[in-house]
């Protein structure tokens, strides 16, 4: 039975756990918060540890670890805690949405030591990390082919790819999420539109339908059809406050640095930003839709 590590255990980090236990994996977990650990290790296959010495012992060589959790600071202070406890040729993949150049750091840095880094965009949400995620994945081509395997049991039919050195995949992630936010901007004003016409539309029948041979059918039409069945047309379930933004605006800086037109993008970005203070029903969408992919709360 296969055997790696699994730092954080947030609603992705406790879904991909769950993916690789129930494919026989057995998951060495680690969390901050020691209760979420005890509630989590009642599940097959999942092992509990309570320090990062306790982890790393239940871990066989060489290691595999995985973390997910919040990008920035979380994670160098993840590694500064592991880093004492770890061999050469471990291998340590940050599959939060850090940024790249920070990813690059890291790589660097653990590399002094014989540790070798991937750094691993996610996407999918939490249905995808639970049955078949979609991986972007940069570092060195050598250790990626190492852990193919894992990639493969972790990702739906096709849904992993190694995109490059160091930085890659969380470079595609960051685009990928830029992208995200406008195709979601965008369906959000088209719905509005069709609530402020004179037609009373039914938006769930609408969602489906767009879903089934149109041009524009997607994931989040798939979604949107869900939020509507759960809610109502004029989404009265939630307030309209949209979050997050760190990953779109970190798009953004690099689009303007390599001169590429992004006017789509700022105006998803300034919508969320003024969505604290102005609600709309396009902001209502594009809030719902992430609670419905990610269980993103409004802030």
């Amino acid at each position: 039975m296969k055997k790696i590590g699994l730092i954080g255990l947030g609603k992705m980090g406790e879904n991909i756990a769950l993916n690789l236990a129930g494919k026989g994996y057995r998951v060495v977990v680690y969390n901050r918060h020691e209760e979420q650990t005890r509630k989590f290790a009642k599940h097959k296959n999942i092992i509990p540890s309570y320090s990062y010495k306790e982890f790393i012992l239940k871990i066989p060589k060489p290691r595999i670890i995985f973390i997910m959790i919040t990008a920035g600071k979380p994670v160098d202070k993840v590694l500064s805690g592991l880093i004492s406890f770890l061999d050469k040729e471990d291998i340590v993949i940050d599959g939060g949405n850090s940024f790249y150049e920070d990813s690059e750091k890291r790589f660097d840095l653990l590399k002094k030591d014989g540790i070798h880094f991937l750094d691993v965009g996610v996407s999918g949400g939490i249905y995808g990390a639970r049955h078949g995620t979609c991986l972007m994945i940069g570092g060195e081509e050598k250790i990626f082919n190492k852990v193919r395997s894992l990639f493969g049991d972790l990702a739906v039919k096709d849904g992993y790819a190694y995109l490059g050195v160091s930085g890659a995949g969380h470079f595609a992630k960051m685009i990928h999420n830029g992208i995200e936010y406008a195709l979601m901007e965008s369906y959000a004003e088209g719905y509005e539109i069709l609530n402020k016409s004179k037609y009373k539309f039914d938006f769930e029948k609408i969602s489906k339908l767009w879903s089934n041979g149109s041009i524009i059918s997607s994931y989040i039409t798939k979604l949107a059809g869900n939020v509507f069945k759960k809610c109502n047309n004029n989404l009265d379930c939630v307030v309209g406050k949209i979050g997050g933004g760190e990953t779109g605006s970190w798009a953004l800086k690099t689009a303007k640095k390599e001169k590429v037109d992004s006017r789509v993008l700022e105006h998803a970005l300034r919508k969320r930003k003024t969505s604290l203070k102005n609600q709309s029903f396009s902001t209502k969408f594009v809030s719902s839709i992430r609670k419905e992919f990610g269980g993103h709360n409004e802030p």
